[in-house]
């Protein structure tokens, strides 16, 4: 394979390449950077391309495994993080232009996990305006490379466009109420939502703070599982990241998954949801019960209030996160952000208080449904492939960011690890995904049944025509 063929190559295959000799990291990069230039007029996907700091990284990592000194299997391999996790000196703006000017004076705890791993940074990634549903009325979304009209997901979808288009061989995305899961079912990608506090927060830009998961976005769910292996651990910049070790999440993926408990709830399955939505989950419930795993059918726990009370618990987080520049400069905000933290000032300690009664009930309610099945497999979104017309209004719909939330948003309340795997296509060629969700820390079995099920099939090797 030529360079010019490379940059859709899984991530752990690049690094068997790189730790070989095989691929030098900073051709590899120098590839890279000019694929990033070609498609940045189409794609949109990047919000700032770290060219100099890439290519002294990618001399460095050169240099280093040249004499033996290998970091990991993300050594020498170019990777890039959504902007609103903090670069040193680089502008962070969280696809706000309010922040345009913004250059943090440290990294982020997971870009530093990224340099010291010896990752290649190749740039930032775009998003909606401060991680929420729309992109700022100033700045151009991300296009969806299977096809421009359609959408290319929300919060992180500059990092479902380069992943999916060969730009980064993995990227960081957020989730708030869905926000990795979205652009990795519109891009046909894998993306892992951790555990709340699985991996820290530290220097990344708030959407609602309880909420707000980081997390890898991916080809493969190997290449997740060396993402997340990098990232995830105790931070004491971060006191609600996790204490537990990290395992190896890698060694792991080649045990079978014959016995693990995967519970079906067919009515919240099928209720309000797609035809294709539906087969593509039937097609994946067969495949993983080829390979061994008991499928149980179960009742799940009605998510109906959680997702009705996430949204003014999003909105009161979010208020406090932008107080230092809301409501003085409302007017530098898009109508999407500024009406979702209008909701939350407006919000009294009465309502809040409710809210979080509503949640912790939730959450006992699923932590006790996960003592009788090992994953829950449910769809990514209740419509396969929407089009960027029908999104376009999606954060002052509040009506239809409730059924966009219905498969997502529960888990942000409960803390649930969940995984994104591409499992089909549309009539008209769009990929559509389904997730599998587990109990809290148990991200390496949520590995272990992706890496599975994606042996087993082919629809995370297909690729965007760009």
């Amino acid at each position: 394979m030529s360079l010019k063929d490379i940059h859709y190559l899984d991530l752990v295959e690049v690094a068997r390449r790189i730790r070989a000799g095989a691929l030098s990291p900073v051709a590899l990069t120098q590839a890279m950077l000019e694929r990033i230039e070609k498609t940045q007029g189409t794609l949109k996907s990047y919000a700032t391309v770290t060219a100099d700091l890439a290519m002294q990284q990618a001399r460095q990592a050169e240099a280093e495994i040249g004499r033996g000194a290998w970091r990991g299997p993300l050594h020498g391999v170019p990777i890039a993080v959504k902007d609103l996790c903090y670069t040193k000196g680089i502008a962070t703006a969280a696809g706000m232009p309010i922040h345009a000017d913004f250059r943090p004076d440290h990294d982020a705890t997971v870009v530093q996990r990224f340099a010291d791993a010896g990752a290649v940074l190749l740039g930032k990634l775009q998003l909606t305006e401060g991680a929420f549903a729309d992109h700022h009325p100033s700045i151009a979304p991300p296009v969806n490379p299977w096809h421009k009209d359609h959408w290319s997901g929300a919060s992180s979808s500059g990092s479902g466009v380069a992943t999916a288009a060969g730009l980064c061989f993995a990227s960081l995305g957020s989730d708030t109420g869905g926000s990795i899961r979205f652009p990795s079912a519109a891009n046909g990608v894998t993306g892992l939502k951790p555990t709340w506090g699985r991996v820290s927060r530290y220097g990344v830009f708030a959407l609602a703070e309880s909420l707000d998961h980081i997390g890898p976005m991916t080809r493969s769910a190997a290449d997740a599982a060396a993402v997340l292996g990098v990232i995830a651990g105790a931070d004491p910049n971060d006191p609600t990241a996790r204490q537990e070790p990290v395992p190896n999440y890698l060694a792991g993926l080649e045990r079978p998954i014959r016995g693990v408990r995967i519970g079906v709830d067919r009515s919240l399955n099928t209720t309000g949801v797609d035809k294709t939505m539906i087969g593509v989950v039937d097609d994946a419930l067969a495949v993983l019960s080829s390979l061994g795993a008991e499928i149980r059918d179960v009742t799940f726990p009605s998510p109906d209030e959680a997702v009705k009370v996430w949204l003014p618990l999003c909105a009161v987080e979010t208020a406090v996160a932008h107080e230092a520049t809301f409501p003085k400069q409302a007017d530098q905000y898009g109508p999407g952000v500024r009406g979702l933290i209008e909701l939350g000032r407006g919000l009294s300690g009465f309502d809040l208080t409710k809210i979080q009664l509503v949640r912790e009930a939730f959450r006992g309610r699923v932590a006790a449904f996960f003592q009788d099945v090992d994953l829950l497999l449910i769809p990514a979104q209740y419509t396969a492939s929407p089009t960027t017309a029908m999104m376009a209004t999606l954060g002052q719909d509040e009506n239809a960011l409730l059924m966009l939330l219905r498969f997502t948003a529960p888990f942000d309340m409960t803390g649930s690890p969940t995984i994104t795997l591409p499992g089909g296509f549309t009539d008209k060629g769009l990929p559509v995904a389904f997730q599998l969700v587990s109990r809290h820390m148990e991200e390496d079995l949520l590995l272990r049944a992706g890496h599975a099920f994606q042996l087993a099939t082919d629809w995370h090797k297909r690729r965007p025509p760009v």
